[in-house]
């Protein structure tokens, strides 16, 4: 029986070509490529940048399906493979040459009225105001209250996500291997009137961040992974580690700090 790879790519004309190109050379290769994710389909294919890969986790609701990416992009922090590298990730996947990745995630769990919603990424949780007023948020730390938060917002990173928008936010990067979670403050007010804390927080992961919105003009907007969701009279938001895993293909030549070191220095 053929072993299933589905291929999950953006619009750009370099993904369609690489897609078209990748799909005859994986035909050839004995396997059967795929118009949809199947119970047995053994591998995703994401070809774009990392925004296409955040994409095609959320599209499949997290699946067990282990994922790689082909990069075609800018920055493709989690594409491991090169456009002009498609032999060599055929002959090593078929090789058996390549262990996976397991990737935490992070979950938020709101409740707003008398609904309760729970939200997943494989990046961070952000939480801000709708309209780009100062928000005010209390913030406790596995029960215990630490601070009444006042700024643009805050993020919360999966180890996975403190390259991305954590970083830029002057968050630590951290192993992939490592569990826990990092709080990262967006814009915060350190005044004589406001004091927030103004470097991240590092979190074991079995730590619960509770959050507790103060009445502010508008919504609350919290983000997944860049999808954002409006929410209107919000009581409380807890944050945690999720249970669930994201599971990345790697190769024998993946390092993570000689990634970081390509990509950022």
């Amino acid at each position: 029986m053929d072993k299933k790879i589905y291929i999950h790519t953006n619009d750009t004309d370099v993904s369609k070509k690489t897609k078209e190109l990748l799909a005859k050379k994986l035909d050839k290769s004995g396997y059967l490529v795929v118009s949809e994710v199947e119970d047995d389909t053994e591998l995703i294919v994401c070809i774009g940048g990392d925004g296409s890969f955040l994409e095609a986790i959320h599209k499949f609701d997290f699946p067990h399906i282990p994922f790689i990416g082909i990069n075609t992009g800018h920055l493709g922090f989690f594409q491991e493979i090169l456009p002009e590298q498609l032999d060599e990730f055929i002959f090593n996947y078929g090789q058996g040459r390549y262990s996976l990745q397991p990737l935490s995630t992070v979950k938020a769990v709101v409740i707003a009225g008398d609904a309760k919603t729970e939200l997943h990424a494989l990046n961070e949780i952000v939480i801000k105001s709708e309209n780009s007023h100062s928000i005010h948020l209390n913030i406790s730390i596995g029960g215990s209250f630490i601070e009444r938060f006042s700024g643009d917002g805050i993020l919360i990173a999966s180890p996975a996500g403190s390259t991305g928008y954590n970083y830029s936010l002057g968050g630590s990067i951290v192993d992939p291997r490592l569990k826990l979670l990092q709080v990262t403050p967006i814009a915060p007010m350190n005044t004589t009137a406001y004091r927030s804390f103004t470097s991240s927080i590092l979190l074991p992961p079995d730590m619960t961040i509770g959050i507790s919105p103060e009445e502010s003009r508008g919504g609350i907007v919290i983000a997944a992974d860049s999808l954002e969701y409006k929410f209107d009279r919000i009581s409380g938001v807890n944050v945690s580690l999720a249970s669930t895993y994201v599971n990345l293909l790697r190769f024998e030549s993946y390092d993570f700090w000689n990634k970081v070191k390509t990509k950022f220095l």
